[in-house]
């Protein structure tokens, strides 16, 4: 690797770090209490994360608040997308009226009218909150909250006590379920 290529490598974690900060001020609202005053707040928020120069992912955000001490993000109005083949396709995109972002650990709790849709499984989750755990690559639906899967076949479940592993690509709800699932006709396999 030449020291050019070095430099360039370089400027893509720059880039990231002033998109995300390109829109901030210093609000801290109208609270009494200094806990509950972010350090930081950001409006119309843009992030991009890049690795050895391939797009990973990207979200925007309307308005964010930031807690440093805690390493806790805020969000409103929250969409984001995760990218693969060198950044080149979209993979996983979502929307969530709110959502909660523990920065340390990359883990997400979504509120509000969320919506995740998953490509590679051919799967759109729905519901009012589902909690993303990034190192254990899960994703569990809140036990009082329903959640809904559909699949573009018309594979189309509802339940409560969701929970996904990503790794082993098991999806499950331990609660009540209703729905229904379409099998693929086995002649017209044979026909493709």
């Amino acid at each position: 690797m030449n020291h050019r290529t070095k430099r360039n490598n370089r400027a893509f974690p720059l880039l990231a770090v002033l998109l995300l900060f390109s829109a901030c001020s210093f609000d801290y609202g109208l609270g009494d209490n200094d806990e509950d005053k972010p350090d930081i707040v950001m409006e119309d928020i843009k992030y991009v994360r890049v690795r050895g120069g391939d797009l990973l992912a990207r979200f925007e955000a309307e308005y964010a608040e930031r807690w440093e001490e805690r390493q806790i993000m805020g969000l409103r109005d929250f969409s984001f997308e995760q990218m693969e083949d060198q950044g080149q396709t979209t993979n996983v995109e979502g929307f969530a009226k709110g959502a909660e972002v523990n920065v340390d650990s990359g883990d997400i709790v979504f509120f509000g009218g969320v919506t995740i849709s998953i490509e590679s499984e051919d799967i759109i989750i729905s519901t009012d909150g589902i909690e993303w755990r990034d190192r254990e690559k899960t994703l569990t639906g809140h036990a009082d909250v329903e959640v809904e899967v559909q699949r573009s076949d018309g594979t189309h479940f509802t339940g409560r006590g969701f929970s996904a592993d990503i790794r082993s690509r098991v999806w499950a709800f331990s609660g009540e379920v209703s729905g229904s699932y379409v099998e693929e006709d086995e002649e017209d396999e044979e026909d493709e």
